[in-house]
């Protein structure tokens, strides 16, 4: 009998498990599979319910960024000041609390403060077309030294209850708030990102600007908005390290643009745009706050932390390097 010439070539099981592992966020998840399996066996004590909740909670914030982050690098562009926006959306959000005593409006005022940085920065690369790298570097500045002033470098304390449990919180006793948020904020995420034209043009901008310009599509507007979403998002972060501190520091958020862009990287999204998946985003900060953890439960000393973080960006991007050359 002849054989059936529409069969798939690639039918048989390994061939399936060779595809599947080729998808990137499949392959991230088994990544982090393994690195709990082998934590798992270095410590009793990390592989239980509250230590990964725990790993969940640990990563919520700069997970949120991250999210923000790779809407910016989709685009082809890079995002420097979030750690500095976080800040001073924390703080603007936290005087609004103190002179009304609202925490409703001072969690709005705290977002519209970061999608109002967002928004400049967006502004400056697109009008005056700074390249994004120079116009977040100045931003990081701008951001932190407002900040700094707008509360006279002194932190702002008396959060009530109600704020608080954004950051405390638990859901029947066990999941935390933020990670609830986590989940809602990527769920989201990857909708627009794969439903909606705003979505469909954030990916384009980042192949090819050029092309989509010649398409009808205003790539200006599109830019404007994709760093309105980061800077919103950042500040949504900001808000769950604030209710889960209980203070509110001008200095917070220092760093957490190398772990938000160091997430995306792992995740294995593109660093030259167009290329790369929400979800495998979010596995790429598990994994980074996964290492962290383990690496304190196994009493390893807190400084080689910045040292291992490093080392796994660098062999991100050279892993990614090397599967697009094959």
């Amino acid at each position: 009998m002849e054989p059936n010439k529409f069969a798939s070539t690639s039918s048989s099981p390994g061939a399936y498990l060779g595809e599947l592992l080729r998808k990137q966020t499949f392959s991230m998840f088994i990544i982090l599979l393994l690195i709990w399996v082998i934590l798992s066996f270095l410590s009793p004590y990390f592989f239980t319910v509250n230590n990964l909740f725990e790993i969940t909670l640990q990563s919520a914030v700069f997970a949120i960024i991250a999210a923000g982050e790779t809407f910016v690098i989709f685009s082809g562009g890079i995002d420097l000041s979030v750690g500095s926006v976080f800040a001073f959306s924390s703080i603007v959000g936290g005087l609004a609390f103190q002179f009304t005593g609202n925490t409703l409006l001072a969690i709005i005022v705290s977002i519209l403060a970061g999608t109002f940085a967002g928004l400049v920065n967006g502004a400056c690369i697109t009008k005056l077309k700074v390249p994004p790298f120079v116009a977040t570097l100045g931003m990081m500045g701008i951001a932190r030294g407002f900040a700094l002033i707008l509360c006279k470098g002194i932190p702002i304390y008396g959060l009530t209850k109600g704020y608080m449990w954004i950051g405390q919180g638990k859901i029947w006793g066990i999941i935390p708030v933020p990670t609830i948020i986590v989940a809602i904020i990527f769920l989201l995420a990857f909708w627009v990102l794969k439903y909606t034209k705003f979505g469909r043009f954030t990916y384009a901008i980042g192949s090819n600007a050029e092309a989509t310009r010649l398409s009808g599509i205003n790539i200006n507007h599109v830019t404007l908005g994709i760093y309105m979403v980061c800077g919103m998002l950042t500040a949504i972060a900001g808000v769950i390290e604030s209710a889960r501190l209980g203070t509110i520091q001008p200095a917070g958020g220092a760093g957490y643009e190398l772990l938000a862009i160091g997430a995306v990287v792992i995740g294995g999204t593109s660093l030259f745009g167009g290329e790369g998946d929400i979800i495998a985003t979010l596995i790429g900060a598990l994994i980074v706050t996964t290492i962290r953890n383990g690496l304190n439960i196994l009493g390893v000393y807190a400084f080689w932390q910045y040292v291992v973080n490093g080392l796994i960006i660098i062999i991100a991007v050279a892993i990614d390097q090397i599967r697009r050359r094959n």
